[in-house]
């Protein structure tokens, strides 16, 4: 009787838990996260964004570029800096030029 009364304990358990997932990736889908939102990049909240407003450039994610720079450089390359930039996803215009072959990716 033990091992059938946990077992419905846990079941029970594990559909909440089921039903508390479920409840929240329908509210992710609702405002295009989850496995829609992760495949198609979409940010509606701008949770990912580094932006102007946060004192990083607009036009890189992934790291935060000083918008007031001369210039970046890929960090390992052969540029000069006098700022080094990692990897970054460009997501506007590229004025560092850190994404040579236009990918939408800088410093890769």
């Amino acid at each position: 009787m033990r091992h059938g009364a946990s077992a419905i304990g846990m079941l029970l358990a594990g559909v909440a838990s089921l039903g508390a997932l479920f409840a929240i990736g329908a509210v992710a889908a609702a405002i295009g996260y989850g496995m829609i939102g992760g495949i198609t990049g979409l940010d509606p909240l701008g949770w990912f964004e580094e932006g102007s407003a946060s004192g990083c450039h607009s036009s890189y994610q992934g790291e935060c570029l000083d918008p007031d720079a001369s210039d970046y450089d890929c960090a390992g390359g052969t540029g000069d800096g006098p700022e080094y930039a990692g990897a970054v996803r460009v997501v506007g215009d590229d004025p560092f030029g850190l994404d040579a072959d236009s990918d939408g990716y800088g410093c890769e």
